[in-house]
């Protein structure tokens, strides 16, 4: 007997390893997805980007990634991976059905679609991601700059800043990528608030992530991950580490304020940039939630490992750090949803008496 309707938004990796959770344990999966296709939003990152974690990591439980098993998947393998495995499922995925807001009805939940249409369900899962919802810092001067100014969610390739003094502010994974990349074309500086941190990519001739699963590092729970590690570690071979100690990369501490045709560095020099990308992360994409009081005033939904501490019968996945250091990855978002799933099961049946 089907336990309900699980109602699903967002299409990406988390919606579809959400919708085979929720398909094996009795549920009803709906997925509704605002783009044309269920493959999230990694059609629209940058052109060069790599998984850090090799094919045979990045794979589904019962649909492994295909190719050779030690090379990295590139963004349109990832893309190509999730449109075969929403075929493998043969669940219920409506696309071009965009969300915009969400009530409570008559004890489950009724989505309200930009169209103008509305699907029920009697749970809902939040899957949508963050990458329609980029961060960036506010600085002094911005509104003056008359560069140009934005997130590396709207950076495709290097060849657009040919020639161009160009700052990159993250100490991430992305800011190094595409700081590195642009060395190519541009005259370009990494700007970072305290350092760049590494991680081998590559540990005694086994990639980092054989390490990982071997020791079930990648379990950790944040509340222990966060006293061992501080920021967020670079995955590196080499390379990047190299370029930033030799200065083909270089590497300068954050600027205090936007000039009209630059930048004022923390020791008052001036300097003129034509660009600055932010790599600064990004916040959930959850404004659907606001009139069920379901997120808070900073649009961060309150939550015990996915569950919604606020309502009954909602949960989240692909949130950053949600249980552990790998939720919001292809290797790890499977774990997070058979956790979540189960949980909201366990809700429904005491909710019913059952």
């Amino acid at each position: 007997m089907s336990h309900g309707r699980l109602l699903i938004v967002g299409g990406g990796q988390s919606g579809l390893a959400a919708a085979r959770v929720g398909r094996d344990l009795g549920w009803e999966p709906v997925v509704v997805e605002a783009g044309p296709e269920p493959v999230g939003s990694w059609p629209a990152y940058y052109e060069s980007l790599r998984l850090f974690s090799p094919h045979r990591f990045s794979g589904f439980p019962g649909y492994p990634f295909p190719g050779l098993p030690d090379d990295y998947p590139h963004r349109d393998d990832v893309a190509d991976f999730l449109r075969g495995y929403a075929t493998w499922l043969d669940v219920d995925i409506r696309t071009r059905t965009r969300v915009t807001d969400l009530t409570t009805r008559d004890g489950g939940f009724e989505a309200v679609l930009a169209d103008g249409g509305r699907v029920v369900g009697d749970v809902v899962i939040a899957a949508t991601g963050s990458f329609r919802n980029p961060y960036v810092p506010q600085i002094r001067g911005r509104e003056a700059f008359g560069g140009r100014v934005l997130h590396v969610a709207d950076y495709r390739s290097p060849e657009a800043f040919t020639g161009q003094r160009v700052l990159v502010v993250g100490a991430g994974n992305s800011a190094i990528q595409v700081a590195y990349e642009l060395t190519e074309t541009a005259d370009v500086s990494v700007v970072v608030q305290d350092r760049v941190r590494f991680a081998p990519q590559v540990i005694a001739g086994r990639d980092l992530h054989w390490w990982l699963t071997r020791t079930r590092a990648d379990l950790l729970p944040p509340a222990i991950l966060n006293r061992v590690i501080t920021g967020t570690p670079v995955i590196d071979a080499g390379t990047y580490r190299a370029a930033l100690e030799t200065g083909t990369l270089p590497q300068r501490r954050m600027f205090t304020a936007f000039t009209e045709d630059g930048v004022v560095w923390a020791d008052g020099a001036r300097e003129r940039v034509d660009a600055v990308i932010f790599a600064t992360g990004y916040r959930p994409d959850l404004p659907y939630l606001a009139s069920l009081r379901a997120i808070d005033d900073a649009g961060i939904p309150p939550h015990r490992n996915g569950v919604s501490t606020m309502l009954p019968g909602l949960g989240f996945l692909g949130l950053e750090f949600q249980r552990s250091f790998s939720s919001n990855t292809l290797r790890g978002v499977h774990r997070d949803a058979a956790h979540l799933i189960t949980a909201l099961t366990s809700q429904t049946r005491r909710a019913r008496g059952g």
